[in-house]
This record gives structure tokens, C-alpha cells and sequence, in this order.
């Protein structure tokens, strides 16, 4: 039934005209494209895993270093890196990503957009966004978690999926606050209504050509809210190389 929703989704997308399909094709070759990020540097006084899905891995990102992960590591330059994201992961792949991962002081889990777009049911989002933490809080001494932001703000989805989509992403990060706080993670929260969405707001500079994935300039955005989130200085100890302090509007 969900996998039905999903293509009826896509139909639908791509009965609004060839500009849908074109974002489709971009999306894919855009993931294809995609490399995961690692560093490992000599004198690493940290370690991070990063697990999720194509936004984790940096899809729409011009470079790897452009990613989220890549920002982290420029970011904190004494910090082991290591990326196992996979395009296309919804939160029942994500744990298996932690299956043999080993030990980190930190690990980051971004995803939640595949369950959101292809339907996965409430109860077993729960249960999967659980189980993902659990697992992740069993291997590191402290867990971040970054749902998708509002996937209906993306000018890939027209009216009146998009509408459809932004109340699962509501749903979303409602199971994943509450998931959080169950296992003392950090939530950092993306989600924006239009109005105070900068992706919504500055779409041709922040999404990419797919108009799905964030730009370089768009994982700026989310480092940074990540950074006044969560910062990682405070949950590693760490010092960035320089301060951060920006806010999304609506935030100041």
C-alpha cells in the first residue's frame, strides 16, 4: 500500500509537466554523483560516524567537502571523520548502517526524508527511528539527530502534494523529539513552516538543480543550525576554528 502511495506521488509530480521528470532525472544523476565524505586526521583527539540517508551522504553538494560532513571536519580539523550514509535510506536501513559500526564519541544521524516521501507507516516509524537511536546511543557517548527538514517546502513537490508531505514531515519530527528524548540524544530541528524557511524563501540559492537536495549554500544553512543547536564544541570538548552565530528566520 505505501510503495502504491509513493508511485502515485511520482505520477502525480510528473503529471504537472516535463520540468518534474527533468528534477527526477537531475535527482538521480545528482545521487550517483554523490561520494561520502571521511577524514583521518594524524593527531585525532575525536571520533564521528555519520549514518542516514542522501543528505547525510551530501547529494547536492558540489564537492564532498561541501557536505555537512565535509563543513564538520573544516569545522573541527582534529576530528576522525567516518561517513556510512546511503542515498535512498529510510530509518529501518539507517540501523542497519550501525550493524558492525564499532565504538565513536559521536554520532550523527541524519534522515527521515525517505520514510516522510514513501509512506512509511507511524507505527513503524517509531519503531524504527527507536531502534536507531538505541543502537547508535549503545556505540557512542553522544548522539545527534537531524530529521529532514519540512520535504514539502521543496519546489520539487507541487500543490497538493507538497501539503501532503509537510504534514509527515510534521508527524516526522514529532516521533523523532520524542525517540530523542528517550535516549538523551540531541534533536537539532529543521523543521520550518514556508514563511520561515529560508529554503523556502531563497530556493534557486540554497537547493540544487534537482530542486530536492540543499545546495553547498543550503548545507551551510544546516551547519550552521547545527552548530547553534548542538554544538559540537560542547558535546566533544573540542574548539572550532571559529565561532558561528547565525540563526534561520524566525529564530532571532
Amino acid at each position: 500500500m505505501r510503495g502504491t502511495l509513493f508511485l502515485a506521488v511520482l505520477a502525480a509530480a510528473a503529471s504537472v509537466g516535463g520540468s518534474t521528470m527533468q528534477n527526477i532525472r537531475r535527482a538521480a544523476r545528482l545521487t550517483r554523483l554523490s561520494r561520502p565524505f571521511h577524514a583521518s586526521p594524524k593527531a585525532a583527539k575525536a571520533s564521528l560516524l555519520i549514518v542516514g540517508d542522501s543528505t547525510a551522504l551530501g547529494t547536492g553538494a558540489s564537492t564532498p567537502q561541501a557536505s555537512l560532513a565535509g563543513r564538520i571536519a573544516s569545522q573541527y580539523p582534529l576530528l576522525r571523520v567516518r561517513n556510512l550514509a546511503r542515498a535512498g535510506a529510510r530509518f529501518a536501513d539507517i540501523a542497519e548502517q550501525l550493524d558492525n559500526a564499532g565504538r565513536h564519541d559521536l554520532i550523527l544521524v541524519a534522515g527521515g526524508a525517505n520514510d516522510v516521501m514513501r509512506f512509511t507507516s507511524q507505527p513503524r516509524l517509531a519503531r524504527d527511528i527507536d531502534l536507531t537511536l538505541q543502537r547508535a546511543a549503545s556505540q557512542a557517548g553522544r548522539v545527534i539527530l537531524v530529521p529532514a527538514p519540512n520535504v514539502g517546502n521543496a519546489p520539487f513537490f507541487p500543490r497538493p502534494l507538497s501539503w501532503l508531505l509537510s504534514h509527515r514531515a510534521r508527524l516526522l519530527h514529532r516521533l523523532a523529539r520524542a525517540s530523542a528524548g528517550t535516549v538523551g540524544a540531541a534533536y537539532v530541528d529543521l523543521y520550518r513552516e514556508p514563511a520561515a524557511d529560508p529554503f523556502a524563501q531563497d530556493p534557486q540559492r540554497l537547493i540544487a538543480a534537482d530542486r530536492l537536495h540543499p545546495s553547498d549554500a543550503g548545507y551551510a544553512v544546516w551547519f550552521d543550525e547545527l552548530e547553534r543547536q548542538a554544538p559540537l564544541s560542547g558535546l566533544l570538548g573540542m574548539r572550532p576554528q571559529k565561532a558561528r552565530q547565525t540563526a534561520w528566520p524566525g529564530d532571532l
